[in-house]
């Protein structure tokens, strides 16, 4: 009786015995996720500052749009929607009959302006010669009544009366001629102004002919610079006018990316600092840039537009930081022959030699770019 009351009670306590040791497991479980969790925050907070990141990253470039600058119906059509141009490529023209016209009276009318002016200078050299022959008479005329003056001085006698007033009459009506002879070529030569290419008719008959053979040259309208066509949407016969788009030239050159970076992703990046992004068009690969500048301000709802550039924060329960632009350049062909203008980026900046932080983020970017497969 004495054993079976001793071997429950032994029974229990060997029940009893792993109580202790499950409760430790529990410690160190609890123990370990709090550890990862106070690393990951650590990481977090540090990677934010020294190894910043952001998903909010786009595809920017230069976007020309193509606007003609004279009126007109189109007439021939060089391209259509995502077709590749070259600097120079005629892309569209427009009526150019009235133009030519326009150059044709230019021309005419600069050839009577022409015409006028060389009938002005041969009125000022014909006034310029009367001047002369008025002068040489008054000059005869002169030396005639003081030959008579002379001969009254020696002899009174020696000339009627009627000689004498004949020699005055002559020298008063040279003189007349003279002041007559000069009048006409003050009067021609303001008429002609200045002769030659200077003359001022003349040159705005020129200026009006450059301006029509312009306009007629403007009916080609050219691609300024590589690129592809878009938002083109026209077809013969449409109603160009001025300054109002055909289609706009998205040129393959002078492309960036924008990552759109958290205020505190800020804190010690610098221009130059080194850059990774990854591309969804391009799924597990990473390629490398620079930052070329970090944005000073963004827009507040307060500003004229166009001052400032406007960012889109997502909103949720708890506030998102504020956003400014930072300018990722790059300089890889193999980059923009696959890059499209908006498309989205991964971007990660290594804001100094900071090595397990960098690796970090490294293994994160091309982490991020295989999973584009399966975005």
């Amino acid at each position: 009786m004495a054993e079976d009351s001793t071997t429950p009670g032994t029974e229990t306590e060997k029940s009893a015995a792993p109580a202790p040791k499950k409760n430790k497991s529990i410690k160190v479980v609890t123990l370990t996720l709090l550890l990862i969790s106070v690393l990951f925050l650590i990481f977090y907070i540090l990677s934010d500052r020294y190894v910043p990141y952001t998903d909010q990253a786009m595809v920017n470039g230069l976007m020309v749009p193509i606007v003609p600058r004279v009126s007109g119906n189109i007439t021939d059509i060089n391209v259509r929607l995502h077709s590749p141009v070259s600097a120079g490529d005629t892309l569209f023209r427009i009526d150019p009959r009235p133009y030519q016209l326009a150059v044709d009276r230019s021309e005419a009318n600069l050839d009577n302006t022409a015409q006028s002016v060389a009938a002005r200078t041969a009125s000022v050299k014909s006034a310029a010669g009367r001047l002369g022959v008025a002068r040489a008479q008054l000059d005869r005329a002169q030396r005639n009544w003081n030959r008579v003056q002379k001969v009254l001085e020696e002899n009174p006698g020696a000339l009627s009366q009627s000689d004498r007033d004949q020699a005055e009459t002559s020298l008063m009506q040279a003189t007349e001629q003279v002041a007559s002879a000069e009048a006409d070529l003050e009067r021609s030569q303001q008429a002609l102004g200045i002769s030659g290419e200077e003359n001022p008719q003349f040159r705005a008959a020129l200026k009006a002919l450059e301006q029509a053979q312009l306009d007629l040259a403007f009916t080609s309208v050219i691609a300024e610079s590589n690129g592809y066509i878009e938002s083109f949407s026209i077809d013969l016969g449409y109603y160009a006018s001025p300054g109002q788009p055909l289609a706009a030239l998205v040129s393959e050159k002078d492309t960036w990316l924008q990552a759109d970076m958290k205020e505190n992703n800020l804190a010690v990046m610098q221009p130059g600092d080194i850059a990774e992004f990854a591309l969804d068009v391009a799924p597990g690969k990473v390629f490398q840039g620079s930052v070329m500048s970090i944005g000073y301000g963004v827009s507040t709802g307060n500003s004229n537009r166009g001052d400032l550039p406007t960012i889109s924060s997502s909103q949720g329960w708890l506030r998102d930081p504020q956003r400014f632009p930072v300018i990722i350049s790059f300089e890889s062909e193999e980059v923009e022959a696959i890059m499209r203008r908006g498309g989205h980026v991964d971007v990660i900046v290594y804001t100094g030699d900071h090595w397990f932080l960098n690796a970090l983020g490294r293994f994160r970017i091309r982490l991020l770019s295989w999973l584009s497969y399966v975005r």
